[in-house]
């Protein structure tokens, strides 16, 4: 069984509210990462057809503050897979709601872990790159991953 990198793209959003926010009225930290381990989840789990569990979160780099009032922006897809382990590179962005505009706020790479019912590893499917889109994707999350951008 192998599974396309395109089908495990999701995109998802929070309203930032002022239940998520710190004194600054902007997001907390770790509801942005909270965030982004739900959306890389999600990802993993379409790719593995199985639920995945969180084995690692690598740095976390927030560039930019989201306010009260804008959309967190989360992507999420699978990279690269192991026997059981999934790759994900998660991307945050502040949006307006009323126009659209998106800055980048935070990017990290988590690995997911492939589970059964029991609770015990199982593995996962071949990821395959088929298309130009999902080249750019898979290398530039790789080029990230080992600090190159």
């Amino acid at each position: 069984m192998t599974t396309r990198l395109t089908e495990t793209y999701i995109e998802n959003r929070a309203m930032v509210q002022p239940n998520h926010a710190n004194m600054l009225d902007t997001a907390h930290g770790g509801n942005v990462m909270k965030w982004m381990d739900e959306v890389g989840a999600m990802s993993a789990m379409r790719f593995a057809g199985e639920t995945c569990v969180t084995a690692r979160m690598s740095q976390v780099d927030f560039e930019r503050p989201i306010h009260v009032g804008d959309t967190a922006l989360i992507e999420a897809y699978v990279y690269a897979a192991g026997t059981s382990s999934v790759r994900v590179r998660v991307k945050t962005y502040r949006e307006n709601p009323t126009t659209g505009e998106t800055e980048p706020t935070a990017d990290s790479y988590i690995v997911y872990v492939a589970v059964d019912e029991d609770r015990n590893t199982v593995e996962v499917p071949e990821l395959r790159v088929e298309t130009d889109r999902a080249q750019r994707l898979r290398e530039e999350a790789l080029a990230g991953e080992n600090g190159g951008d």
